[in-house]
């Protein structure tokens, strides 16, 4: 693409009630983004377009929308990925109810997010007085970028397809979070009796995931959800359940605990 060219768009207007596709053509200029049509198009043919944005750098999460059916961050989806006799529909994210045009709900996420139990700290260490080896912080520190973009969260077809299974469902970013805790070298979460292993399966659906991996081809952030977080997480949730030693480690120590 060069120079100035003028696209197609076609919005999804309407609110929680019902709405339509609404056309538009307006001017796009070398390099812009989607969020900088969708701008032009609120100054200069629908002022009432609502649209959710904020730093338009790609790190607030805030600009998620459905580019041609694909959920995306408008402020890092570049016209220039488009041909130019190409119609490019946006459509608010799937998995959520619509509060108006690209405006959606997302308040399921941080309710999940307040069901996922916090740090606990090692006992005798105070803030300031933690000390982590770098080596030992790497597997969890990739899962430290995510932005909250709630994109893997839309496109994980067991919330998108499937309504019913929210209530016992948490998502791909909050089971990454248990996972993130889980592999804190310095998380005492055990030693405060909360198994995050046995609540993962148990209290956020880590069964329901299938690893389809369409939650990492999503992330904005590159994060390797599926094969980082929520597989590793899968295989030590199983360890815990299913291996025999395991299982007749935690009978002895029933027996010697009832014996005492």
């Amino acid at each position: 693409m060069s120079g100035t060219y003028e696209a197609r768009f076609r919005i999804w207007r309407g609110d929680k009630g019902g709405g339509d596709l609404g056309d538009y053509k307006v001017a796009v200029n070398e390099g812009e983004v989607v969020l900088d049509i969708v701008h032009r198009i609120q100054a200069t043919q629908a002022p009432d377009l609502a649209v959710r944005w904020n730093c338009k750098a790609g790190k607030c999460g805030s600009c998620s929308a459905e580019i041609n059916g694909h959920p995306r961050l408008m402020c890092m989806t570049r016209m220039s990925v488009f041909d130019e006799s190409e119609t490019i529909t946006l459509t608010p994210l799937r998995a959520f109810p619509v509060i108006r045009d690209l405006v959606t709900d997302v308040s399921f996420n941080y309710e999940k997010a307040r069901e996922v139990p916090s740090f606990v700290p090692p006992e005798g260490v105070g803030p300031g007085e933690y000390r982590m080896a770098q080596l030992d912080v790497e597997r969890s520190q990739e899962f430290r970028k995510c932005i909250e973009c709630f994109l893997c969260q839309d496109t994980c077809h067991v919330v998108r397809d499937h309504e019913e299974n929210k209530t016992a469902f948490a998502g791909p970013r909050f089971l990454m979070r248990v996972a993130e805790l889980d592999m804190h070298p310095l998380d005492a979460a055990s030693e405060a009796g909360l198994d995050r292993k046995r609540t993962a399966q148990e209290d956020h659906g880590l069964g329901y995931c299938n690893i389809t991996k369409c939650c990492t081809e999503v992330c904005p952030e590159g994060i390797k959800i599926t094969d980082n977080a929520l597989i590793p997480l899968k295989e030590r949730a199983v360890d815990r359940k299913y291996d025999p030693l395991v299982w007749l480690g935690n009978k002895i120590r029933r027996r010697g605990e009832e014996a005492g």
